[in-house]
């Protein structure tokens, strides 16, 4: 039995659904916007988080309402088939990933939902109970870059590990900084990103200066140019991938064979599709390490549990939220960081 196969027959009542917006201001010129999923039926809810980072398409989402054809009695796979036939945008989104991030939303509410009306949880319908996660906190190191906000997290939490997203106006005295520190996991080189506030393009200066200063880190995401692929096909076993990791087929179909992707559950869709790579992963000596996306409500519970069943001890990039936050603060959970599951759905909670 496949690893699908252990939820894809859950009956599933849909009665109604309806749509929370959730959003924060992370700076003066950005407001991150999410939207959360309620599906409702036989006296449950089930929930799930639409990721999508354009604020406008949160904001007409909720302004159109509830208006999908979702009620019905399904099975979760019955009902993940009527998602792929609805248009869940009003037109194409530019970013085409956005379809991913919304029908994400509805299949982690769906199998929340189905599994609250089994009675049982995540971990008992595939068989594996979850473990603490070990963590990184990720991010840049601003305009002019700085490693003050890394220290200033350091000083509080003196184990935590990073995942950095290097930039070419990364000084030597950053770099001999950053090798001081100890403290980087990973380096996110951004080069599978186009058309974003994130894009960096090729740079091979950088990607040297990076190998080199960092000779155990992953490399994530390269741009891969005849001039990058000469300096990287020596370090290939520690390339791995993000932005392009859709399916099992985009697994396959790497430039290298890898050691470790990003499965990224939002990324996926469906959990047809997710579950398919972790199988994928697990059958070919593949680590699998979980990835957010500045999840602000329910959604980052949900990468954390999948983490905790899948790939506890990999540098899961799905530190608590307060590890975005400008301003390091006490008290926040560390690395592993303990997971506990709600009796039954897809969620975390006592």
């Amino acid at each position: 039995m496949s690893l699908y196969d252990s939820v894809r027959d859950l009956p599933l009542l849909v009665e109604r659904y309806a749509l929370d917006g959730l959003q924060q201001v992370v700076r003066p010129e950005f407001t991150r916007k999410t939207t959360v999923v309620r599906l409702v039926g036989g006296g449950e809810e089930g929930h799930g988080e639409d990721v999508t980072y354009d604020g406008e398409l949160h904001d007409a989402q909720q302004a159109r309402g509830p208006v999908l054809p979702l009620q019905g009695d399904w099975t979760l796979h019955s009902f993940s088939q009527h998602l792929a036939t609805l248009p869940l945008f009003e037109e194409e989104p530019e970013r085409h990933a956005y379809l991913d991030y919304r029908r994400w939303a509805f299949e982690s509410a769906a199998l929340d939902l189905a599994l609250r009306q089994a009675g049982r949880s995540l971990g008992d319908a595939v068989g594996r109970r979850a473990q603490p996660v070990t963590f990184v906190a990720s991010g840049g190191l601003g305009e002019p870059p700085s490693t003050a906000r890394l220290r200033g997290f350091l000083d509080l939490y003196p184990g935590l590990r990073f995942k950095l997203d290097a930039r070419p106006e990364w000084t030597d005295a950053i770099f001999d900084e950053l090798r001081e520190l100890g403290c980087v996991d990973s380096i996110d080189l951004k080069g599978q990103y186009s058309g974003t506030t994130v894009d960096n393009p090729a740079d091979p200066d950088l990607y040297r200066r990076v190998i080199e200063a960092f000779p155990k880190a992953w490399l994530e995401d390269p741009a891969l140019t005849p001039e990058t692929e000469a300096l990287l096909e020596p370090v290939a076993d520690r390339v791995t991938w993000d932005a392009i990791i859709h399916s099992v087929a985009d697994i396959e179909a790497l430039r290298w064979p890898p050691t470790t992707v990003n499965v990224k559950p939002s990324r996926f869709g469906s959990v047809e599709r997710l579950f398919a790579a972790y199988e994928h992963c697990e059958a070919h000596g593949i680590a699998a390490y979980g990835g957010g996306q500045f999840e602000l409500g329910v959604g980052r519970g949900q990468i954390q549990l999948l983490a905790s069943l899948f790939h506890p001890g990999t540098p899961n990039d799905v530190a608590p939220g307060g590890y975005n936050a400008t301003e390091p603060a006490p008290g926040l959970p560390t690395s592993p960081l303990e997971v506990t599951a709600t009796p039954t759905g897809f969620r975390l909670g006592s």
